[in-house]
Parts: C-alpha cells; structure tokens; sequence
C-alpha cells in the first residue's frame, strides 16, 4: 500500500495544525485587544504599489513553515474593522464567535449543493431563512436561500420575478421570447440592481427610474408616471424594487404605499432590505420596515447589521416555492428523480453551486447568543446615529444632508472663510487626511451634486467621544 508523500503528510498533520491554531487564535486575540483599545491605526495606509512589493510572488518550492510571520504582516498591514474609529462602509465588525464558525467550516468544506454534501448546514439555513422571514411578518408559507452578498441576492430575487410576471418563459426562450421587459426603481437603488437587469438581457431600458424625494426616499405618487413612461417606451413593466435602508443615505422608502400600488397594477414588490431589513429586529425601529411584511421578495444581508463576516445574505420569498423559479438547471449528476423543489437540495435556488456553510455562523451565534444581541445592537448604533446628527445641527460649523433614518450619516464640515465653491474639495481632503493618517475611516459620496463625507456607525463599540474627536480632527485638518 503505497503512503503519502511526506510533504503531503505534512500538510495535514493533525498536531501540527493544533499548534498552528493555538497560535493562530493567539494572534487573532491580540489584535482583537489592540483594535478595540483604539491602539494604532484604523488604516495603516500605502498605496497599492507598496503593498505589491511588500507581499510578493515570490512563492518556494518548499515549506518554510512561517505561517505565524506572514499572518502577523498581514494584521499589520490589513483594514481594522474592529477599531471603533472605523466608520466607513457599511461592513460589518464580525462578532468574534463568527469568526471561529467560519474556521470550523473552512476546514469541514460542506459544498452544499446537494444535502448529502451539507447535511448540517443545509438543515440550519432552512431554519435560519425561516426565522428571517417571520421577523419580517412574512406568512409561513414563506421562504428562500442563502447567498453570497446583496447582488447576487437581487438578481436572484430578480428573476423569480421575471419567471412570475414576464407573460413568457424568459429561463428557456430568453429575452426575446416576449415584449422588452423593465422594473420601477428609486433614483438612489443600489447599482447591483441596473447591473442585475442588465445580466438579464435588459439593456439600460430595463430600468425605469422613480424620482426620490429631499430626503431620498422614493416618492409614491411618481410611480404612476414612471409606469406610464415605461409602457410609452413599448417596455412591459413587471416590478417595483424598493429600498430599506439605501446605500447612499440609508433612507427608507416608504414600503406601504409601494405594496398598494404593486396591489393595483399586479406587480411584483420587490425590497432591498440588504442594509435596513435589519431594523425590523429592534422594537425601537422596526417601525422602519412597516410594509416588508407585503413583499413578494426581500434580500436582507446578515454581514451588515447582524454582525456576521461576509458574506451572508438571505433571498427572501412571500410565497417560498417561488425561490425554484429563479434558475433553472439540468445535472444528473447532482439532482436525481423527478421532484425539482426540494428544500434539502439547495443548488436547486441559488446562483451558485458550491456554496460555504454560511448558515452555520449565523445559526451558531443566535443559538449561542441569543437574539437580544442583535436587537441591543441595532438599537445602539440607530440611537448613537441619532445623537450625532443631532451634534452636527447644533454645530455652526458642520452641515447635516439629511435626518438619518437609519445609522448611515452624511455631513459636510463649512468653516467659517471657506468659500462655497471650495467646500467639495475640502471635504475631499479632509477625509484624505484623516484615511492616510489612520485616525479614522470614513468615505464619501455626492448628494444633489454636492460631495458630503458619510459615515456608517455599525461597530457597536464605538461611542458618542469617538465621534466627537472625528469632528475635531476635521476642524483641525483645514
């Protein structure tokens, strides 16, 4: 009986990965400390030339056995999350026990395409997808899948709706099969969901955009025009996509008054709940999200406000069987007989084939956890959102764009002598300064053609002094 070669058997030493691990935890744990101290920087800035030159490719034939080295360059050198100066973008600062789920299903590798490869895993998405949708006010009859991030969360949620309202078998014929297709969406939807119809053979057509109001929620009362123009431009309208929480501003449209139009005009309600679904865990808030609960579709991210690492998204259904219209497939080799829905062989939904066992974290951590976590959590960080909008007001020498419904917040710092035509190159270098140095990490955007710094509080540790030295280290950069 021939043996592995001792390189390979090597590799797979079950105590040399004991040791490795020990210290691996070790190194996770110490920096764990050092972020949450706010020792060091939030970035530790260098331009992607330097990183190239300090992480080679520049690989050995043989081991050299100094993996504790190479974790701890890249610790150093890597973004800090975890740093309650991170107020960047909307990602979230993984609950530690998360992390350790995601190193027990690294080393297990359940590819979940079909139950026998995911036994466990499949069995915890079924159940976690099912308690999302309850804390929607979805029906029981309601469920979907798992997958990996908010686009691929939309397209999916997309083409179930186009199997549902298109008229025409659009899986099989394609997009010629019947009349040019197209969806109702707010000015400020997410890019995935244009580049979604888009994948779909759409065109740019295949969005019909609705204006949005001072506040950058979709207005209702445009809808009726926006349907009009859509069918005076031979497109056949079959959906509106709604936003909970947008990216740019966090604003929520206001989902009730989508759902009655949808109601009339036999449309299907689609919501981009990616960021804001979340609220609807908060007692306090979840009057944020009233209406989800009439949704056809929902995607709802868990690596954003339910703290997971990403990716962990949940595709959502009002009526769950309609989670087997989004794709279509044919493999023998993998789905056996003639019974095409069942909920144990998850491929059957979802974009991908091999998929991680993403369920297990987050199962594992409202199993272990509890729930309150998360609502405490939420809570938090949409009451702290508030407190510094209300410090930004009260400023004379700051401008808030808009109340913020959520915990995404955009500002402009307007000092005294600073001329209006130069405060968007002030914001710009403002935030420059702050990145490069490391102090803090937040980014930009442009709102009504102006450049507004943004921030997302979504690390639960940090506090109203955190955002209180931001504001004066931006008074003292100009």
């Amino acid at each position: 009986m021939s043996s592995p070669r001792p390189n390979l058997a090597a590799a797979y030493d079950p105590e040399h990965f004991r040791r490795l691990g020990h210290q691996l935890v070790d190194q996770l744990a110490d920096h764990l400390a050092r972020t949450t101290r706010r020792e060091g920087p939030v970035l530790p800035w260098a331009p992607p030339a330097t990183n190239l030159e300090r992480f080679p490719a520049d690989f050995p034939e043989e081991p050299s056995g100094d993996f504790p080295a190479l974790l701890s360059r890249v610790l150093d050198a890597s973004q800090h999350l975890h740093h309650p100066r991170f107020v960047g973008h909307q990602v979230s600062a993984p609950v530690p026990l998360a992390a350790l789920c995601d190193f027990a299903s690294s080393l297990l590798n359940n590819g979940m395409a079909v139950y026998e490869m995911g036994p466990v895993s499949t069995v915890m998405e079924h159940h976690v997808v099912r308690w999302m949708a309850g804390v929607l006010g979805l029906p029981e009859g309601a469920g979907g899948v798992l997958t990996s991030g908010g686009s691929a969360g939309n397209l999916t949620a997309l083409l179930a709706a186009r199997q549902a309202k298109a008229g025409h078998d659009a899986w099989n014929g394609g997009a010629s099969a019947g009349p040019p297709l197209t969806v109702l969406v707010p000015e400020t939807t997410h890019y995935c969901v244009s580049r979604s119809v888009r994948v779909m053979g759409w065109g740019a057509e295949g969005i019909t955009p609705v204006p949005v109001d001072a506040h950058y929620r979709l207005r209702p009362e445009a809808l009726e025009e926006a349907l009009a123009t859509a069918k005076r431009a031979g497109r056949r309208p079959i959906a509106v996509v709604a936003s909970a929480g947008s990216t740019a501003t966090g604003a929520f449209d206001p989902l009730e008054a989508v759902a009655d139009f949808c109601a009339r005009h036999d449309l299907w309600f689609h919501v981009d709940g990616a960021h804001g679904a979340s609220a609807a865990l908060s007692p306090a808030y979840r009057h944020k999200v009233k209406g989800i609960e009439r949704a056809d579709s929902v995607v709802w991210d868990a690596h954003k406000l339910m703290l997971m690492p990403a990716l962990v998204t949940a595709v959502l259904f009002r009526e769950g069987h309609r989670s087997f219209e989004a794709f279509a497939q044919e493999a023998s080799y993998l789905f056996h007989g003639q019974d095409t829905r069942r909920w144990s062989d998850v491929a059957l939904r979802t974009l991908e084939c091999t998929k991680e066992m993403m369920a297990l974290k987050l199962y594992a951590c409202l199993s272990v956890l509890g729930t309150g976590l998360f609502s405490d959590a939420i809570t938090d960080t949409f009451d702290l959102s508030r407190r510094f909008a209300e410090r930004l007001q009260a400023a004379e020498d700051f401008e808030l764009a808009v109340t913020p419904d959520c915990n995404i917040v955009c500002f402009r710092h307007t000092p005294a002598g600073v001329p209006a035509s130069e405060l968007d190159a002030l914001q710009v270098r403002l935030r420059e300064s702050l990145v490069t140095s490391g102090d803090f990490y937040l980014v930009q955007t442009t709102l009504g053609g102006r450049v507004w710094l943004r921030t997302t509080l979504i690390n639960p540790l940090t506090t109203d002094e955190d955002l209180a030295t931001m504001l004066d280290a931006l008074r003292a950069g100009v």
